[in-house]
């Protein structure tokens, strides 16, 4: 299990994130939501090992994460941030090249080829990766994360990803979850920082949403999404819908609604 106990982070004595407890379990997708500003993605930092909160534990699997080494860290989690750069003129395929852990030669060229199949870059591998699109860069990244952890390990392993669909168009978003949702046969747990709230309510196992640096609600889909909370954490007015058929629940913005909240206040005032 990936769990933090009661992170604390703080710049020039503002707490950014606040008391934060969350966990990752194996098997399963945890999607993260929240505002602009929310905290998410210094709280993302924080798992990642990427900063160090001010004060709580991060675990990975029972052993500390200040305690474990570069390599071993990076044999049980991989990372993949909101914006990556490549300053060399590599090749797709020599950039998910760059995934692939120190001890996997073995079988690296049959790995190389599943995950850029999976991730639907293999046309890309002999493009410039500075020559491609915005959707095309982000699955090329997705597809150097996934050999890190793509052989299979008697010990759980995390993926952690920072709005991974930011770049990309609706069919390929449905993609790339669909690739999340394999991984978790694989022992593998993932979280993911999202904006979508739809998406995270379609193919994540838990959410936690986060405002203002706390841990606002965090659960299955039915026990965090209610109009109430999701209105409050996102300053604006949300209803849920849900499918007769398949129980889906989706979530609507009322924006006519909103207007007529900011006009009635702007008359009270």
């Amino acid at each position: 299990m990936l769990q933090a106990e009661d992170i604390h982070f703080c710049i020039r004595q503002r707490p950014i994130v606040k008391k934060a407890s969350i966990s990752v379990n194996p098997g399963e997708i945890l999607a993260v939501l929240g505002p602009n500003g929310a905290g998410k993605s210094t709280l993302f930092k924080i798992l990642a090992g990427e900063i160090s909160c001010t004060r709580g534990q991060v675990d990975y699997n029972g052993q500390n994460l200040r305690a474990l080494k570069t390599q071993q860290l990076a044999s049980v989690r991989a990372v993949m941030p909101q914006h990556s750069t490549v300053s060399f003129p590599f090749t797709a395929r020599e950039v998910v090249e760059l995934g692939l852990p120190k001890d996997s030669k073995k079988n690296s060229e049959k790995n190389i080829r599943e995950v850029m199949e999976l991730t639907k870059v293999v046309h890309l591998e002999d493009r410039l990766y500075q020559q491609l699109s915005g959707g095309e860069k982000q699955r090329v990244q997705l597809a150097r994360v996934l050999i890190q952890i793509w052989e299979k390990k008697p010990f759980p392993r995390y993926l952690l990803l920072d709005e991974p669909t930011s770049s990309l168009d609706i069919s390929q978003q449905h993609i790339v979850l669909d690739i999340l949702k394999k991984l978790k046969s694989q022992n593998i747990g993932v979280l993911i920082v999202l904006h979508d709230l739809n998406l995270a309510a379609h193919y994540a196992d838990r959410i936690a949403i986060v405002k203002d640096g706390l841990i606002a609600g965090v659960g299955k889909v039915e026990e965090v999404y209610s109009e109430s909370l999701l209105s409050e954490v996102f300053d604006h007015p949300i209803r849920l819908v849900k499918d007769q058929e398949t129980q889906q629940i989706f979530v609507s913005s009322n924006s006519t609604f909103h207007s007529d909240l900011k006009i009635s206040k702007q008359a009270q005032a």
